[in-house]
């Protein structure tokens, strides 16, 4: 075998890769970053008083969590999207189930939840804060708005993709419509529904600042407000630093149940 026919090209498509690979490539991408982000401060391509360097914003992200006040954000904004989603998903994972198990229910529901998903939630600030007043209720609002309908429709998707076959031998067995939902449909799915979930909770944190701008006193996001008053720009780069963090660890939580629950799923497939 010629040596060019035996070097295997560093990148082939859809090859997999050893863990350690995967781990120093993840790292090398953001130590890459933090070094263009230094570099863009030091050589003075931006401003500093704009964008803080990341020594710098790392310095005061430690200078914050020495404090407890910090703290109390923190467990405010979680605590926030936590009631939240558990909210989104008490809905919309049954109903997207049911809607993508049954065509007339999907036929009755779906361009509803279609229309919905289009709406930015945004736009619901003023209605909710007429509703709710200036309390934690148009906040859990907004972020639920922010969450559901797009789960619903994940959900739906999913639902639609279980095979056809598992369903029809069921029904020739003699399984009734509840009993194929119950024994069939739902522990196919339910592997995609936590995908689902995953996903959507990224969403969910993205809607944490706007929310949070809401009239509110404490969390992650009014903390930021408060420095941009003050134009402290290096503690506005640390609140987004803990809410990336704080989101990939959710991220990695949803992983590990996902590998728990479902052992027997291809580990490439999640």
């Amino acid at each position: 075998m010629s040596q060019s026919n035996s070097r295997r090209p560093w990148i082939t498509l859809r090859a997999p890769i050893s863990r350690r690979n995967a781990i120093a490539l993840g790292v090398a991408c953001w130590v890459l970053f933090f070094l263009i982000w230094q570099l863009a401060v030091s050589t003075g391509l931006v401003t500093e008083l704009l964008l803080p360097g990341p020594l710098k914003v790392l310095g005061t992200l430690g200078r914050l969590l020495a404090t407890l006040d910090f703290w109390i954000d923190i467990g405010a904004s979680v605590l926030r999207i936590l009631v939240s989603f558990a909210m989104a998903s008490v809905i919309a994972v049954p109903l997207g189930i049911v809607m993508g198990s049954f065509r007339a229910l999907e036929a009755f529901f779906n361009p509803f939840m279609a229309a919905w998903r289009y709406l930015p939630a945004p736009s619901f600030i003023p209605v909710l804060l007429m509703w709710f007043g200036t309390g934690e209720g148009p906040k859990i609002a907004l972020l639920f708005i922010g969450v559901v309908f797009f789960l619903v429709v994940l959900v739906m998707d999913y639902t639609k993709q279980v095979r056809t076959e598992f369903i029809e031998t069921a029904m020739t067995l003699g399984g009734t419509r509840g009993q194929v939902l119950r024994t069939v449909i739902v522990p196919a799915v339910l592997p995609n529904v936590v995908v689902a979930m995953r996903q959507m909770l990224a969403v969910s944190w993205t809607y944490l600042v706007i929310a949070e701008i809401v009239a509110s006193t404490n969390g992650i996001g009014a903390m930021m407000m408060r420095a941009r008053r003050f134009l402290h720009t290096d503690e506005i780069m640390a609140g987004i630093v803990v809410i990336g963090m704080l989101g990939l660890l959710c991220d990695t939580l949803f992983r590990i149940a996902h590998r728990l629950l479902f052992p027997y799923i291809d580990e490439s497939a999640r």
